[in-house]
């Protein structure tokens, strides 16, 4: 891994731009659940039965329980060294960005700045109508939530988390943005199945703009093959020993 890592570090620092790519895998050192994983399992059932539109219309009441526990989960969490790490970046170069897929926010509490979150957040709300008069989204941190299920704030119709759910279309103006951010001379995936699109899509974009690729995953994916580089390794630890390589 010694060598490749000095190749990625050579890379990085003749880099203007960079963006990397964020999936379940990095949180997953913070104690986050990921969805496929056997954490992933909550009294029997699976998050892709739960994080849909048609589970929140037959069971409202299941599928926020889930959620409160989730954020009750993540509340007790902090951001690792892999999210200390970008977000030093983010920070160090303006032009280095930072896409997830995760709805955890834990990129934000590390100071990432300028994230693309593909899938929202799990600490935003909105109304399940949703009506005209309400924001599109409203942020609450509050764990637990007073009322559960939680009510649109002007409606007062039942609100729904804020975050793209299995069957939902991304928002355009966040995929727009995330498609940018593959105009970039290095591109890593980092975490990441690679399963889900148009998330999985955005390695194969930076690769046709010509950036250099590497992927940071503890398992080999579909994107495994067609990346210039491949770590099989935790994020925590590939970044932070990457970190020591750059400037």
């Amino acid at each position: 891994m010694t060598k490749g890592l000095a190749e990625l570090a050579e890379r990085l620092r003749a880099a203007e731009r960079v963006t990397a790519l964020t999936g379940a895998g990095v949180s997953a050192a913070s104690g986050v659940p990921t969805f496929r994983g056997a954490d992933g399992l909550w009294r029997h059932f699976r998050a892709t039965d739960l994080a849909t539109p048609d589970a929140f219309a037959k069971d409202p009441d299941l599928v926020w329980e889930w959620y409160g526990w989730r954020r009750e989960t993540i509340a007790r969490c902090q951001p690792n060294a892999a999210h200390d790490v970008l977000a030093t970046w983010t920070r160090r170069r303006s032009s280095w960005r930072v896409v997830t897929q995760n709805v955890d926010d834990l990129h934000l509490r590390a100071g990432t700045r300028d994230l693309v979150r593909l899938h929202g957040s799990i600490w935003e709300l909105s109304c399940s109508t949703p009506c005209a008069a309400s924001p599109r989204r409203w942020r609450d941190e509050r764990v637990p939530l007073p009322d559960s299920p939680p009510r649109c704030v002007l409606c007062g119709a039942v609100a729904r988390p804020a975050v793209v759910w299995f069957g939902e279309s991304l928002d355009g103006d966040v995929l727009q943005e995330a498609y940018a951010a593959t105009e970039c001379d290095v591109f890593l995936t980092i975490g990441t199945s690679a399963l889900v699109y148009p998330a999985a899509g955005l390695v194969d974009a930076a690769r046709l703009y010509g950036a250099f690729t590497a992927e940071i995953n503890l398992e080999a994916t579909p994107a495994s093959a067609s990346v210039d580089l491949t770590f099989h390794a935790p994020a925590e630890i590939v970044l932070a020993e990457l970190e020591t390589l750059l400037p």
